[in-house]
């Protein structure tokens, strides 16, 4: 059990009617398929969370950053709204700051046109103020390409899962034993 890696999905989209919990709940069941990876999804709707930044953490930060906290690993997964990602999904990633700090993150978006590659563009930015490393491969389609399971219709993109949590695997693995070797200073 020590080898697997803790992955925690976390669906970005908290918007009604979104399709972000079944392409979440898709790529759960696909990272789920593997023995090297215990995966467990967070989805930001499921959260009460503070229209403004309180002075002292609110329960629900408190669990949202505790759940960020114990994971090796993250998968994020994000619609593009108007070329970047959504509101939601940066304030919940602000709440938390020293939990993520070099742990990889790895992108599944979604969108139009663009398939979601400028909100994952943005989040990179994000992410890398945070220490964490960004994983180069990502998962992703155009929304009109969404299967009945909440994945890409495309084989080809859908294959595009394994290299990536292979990445995501050997990242996890090494950030993991660097920081019981040494604690991580920002």
């Amino acid at each position: 059990m020590e080898d697997v890696l803790r992955v925690l999905v976390l669906i970005g989209s908290t918007r009604e009617g979104r399709a972000g919990q079944q392409v979440g709940q898709w790529f759960a069941r696909t990272a789920g398929e593997r023995d090297d990876l215990d995966v467990s999804v967070v989805d930001l709707a499921e959260f009460d969370f503070p229209a403004r930044y309180p002075a002292r953490a609110t329960p629900a930060m408190t669990a949202f950053t505790s759940r960020i906290d114990r994971a090796d690993a993250f998968v994020v997964v994000t619609p593009e709204y108007n070329r970047s990602f959504p509101a939601s999904l940066k304030q919940a990633i602000d709440f938390a700051y020293d939990e993520w700090q070099a742990k990889p993150v790895a992108f599944v978006s979604y969108g139009c046109s663009c398939a979601g590659l400028y909100a994952v563009e943005q989040l990179r930015v994000v992410f890398t103020e945070l220490h964490t490393v960004t994983l180069r491969n990502t998962v992703s389609f155009n929304l009109f390409d969404m299967g009945p399971d909440g994945g890409p219709r495309d084989e080809a993109v859908r294959h595009a899962a394994g290299p990536m949590l292979d990445q995501l695997v050997w990242w996890g693995t090494a950030l993991r034993a660097a920081r019981r070797a040494r604690p991580y200073v920002a």
